[in-house]
């Protein structure tokens, strides 16, 4: 497990105007290994509102062997509620 202390951290938020950009790196960071992340905030899930997915959200997104395992386990799940203990 790798512990992370941010001791100085950049973050902006920018929208490219083509597929290039330039950053400017602090000097305290010269020589060191960073990380730089990219991501499209358009794309984020809402947290605040995520809605209800359903297994048609995720059609063609995970395998057959993987949805079939997992409906099985819907199943069984439910049929453990729904027994008389």
């Amino acid at each position: 497990m790798k512990l992370c202390i941010f001791v100085y951290m950049v973050r902006t938020i920018i929208t490219p105007e083509d597929t290039h950009i330039q950053l400017d790196i602090p000097k305290e960071y010269v020589g060191k290994e960073i990380e730089v992340t990219f991501l499209a905030l358009d794309e984020l899930i809402n947290d605040n509102n995520p809605g209800k997915l359903t297994m048609a959200d995720f059609w063609e997104v995970i395998s057959d062997d993987t949805a079939n395992t997992l409906h099985k386990n819907v199943e069984q799940s439910r049929n453990e509620w729904e027994r008389n203990i």
